[in-house]
């Protein structure tokens, strides 16, 4: 949690509020680590962190997408902000689909 504090820092983005949720907790089994935070600007992020050693593809967009969806309806709230941090390769088509679905995709992180 420290590293995505920082990270976060990094690009003039303060959390007040920064908490770690289980994929468990939404019923699933993917090796993937999702926060949930809350800006000083009273913004609202889902931030899920994919570090897999295959390609992100498509597919894995759309389960990413409905992960999200569990995840609004676990927390009884939308988010404003929706962010994918990766570390493995990156199919175009799957970015191009999160970034129309209002997504953000980072690929920077460490």
């Amino acid at each position: 949690m420290k590293d995505i504090t920082k990270y976060y820092l990094n690009k003039d983005i303060l959390f007040k509020d920064i908490e770690e949720v289980s994929p468990k907790e939404l019923k699933s089994r993917k090796k993937i680590k999702i926060f949930v935070a809350t800006s000083t600007n009273k913004d609202y992020y889902a931030i899920f962190i994919v570090d897999s050693k295959s390609r992100f593809i498509r597919k894995n967009a759309e389960d990413l997408m409905q992960m999200e969806a569990l995840l609004a309806q676990y927390k009884e709230h939308n988010f404003k902000k929706k962010e994918l941090i990766i570390s493995s390769p990156l199919c175009s088509k799957a970015k191009k689909l999160l970034e129309e679905n209002k997504w953000r995709v980072r690929v920077d992180f460490m």
